[in-house]
């Protein structure tokens, strides 16, 4: 058994290595990258909301976590501050909200360029 494990954020597709009990909240912050919690990781806030991608490599979902998730589990999704890192793992991150509405702003543009074409 390592000590540290791999941890793969999508979209992106950065890797980052973790040890074996860090939270998912924790690695992805000290990787750099940005994920919102107002609750301070005690699962009341549902903002570090991630998709596990690859359903392994992570603690198994607390009875807590899967009431809170209310059925989102099934489809993947933890809370990265509940959620230990096990062993190698892909996690699907949420896209930033500015990006979204930036990145839904450029389709509906591409969209209407191509009904005038």
């Amino acid at each position: 058994m390592s000590g540290e494990w791999e941890v793969l954020l999508q979209p992106s597709g950065k890797k980052l290595k973790a040890r074996r009990g860090t939270t998912l909240l924790d690695a992805v912050r000290r990787s750099g990258l940005h994920l919102p919690t107002r609750c301070g990781g005690k699962a009341a806030c549902m903002m570090c909301k991630v998709r596990d991608v690859s359903g392994a490599g992570l603690s198994m979902i607390s009875d807590q976590e899967r009431r809170k998730l209310g059925g989102m589990d099934e489809q993947g999704y933890r809370l990265a501050c509940q959620s230990k890192i096990i062993g190698p793992v892909v996690i699907e991150l949420p896209e930033d909200p500015l990006r979204a509405a930036v990145r839904r702003q450029l389709e509906r543009q591409r969209e209407e360029e191509d009904r005038l074409w």
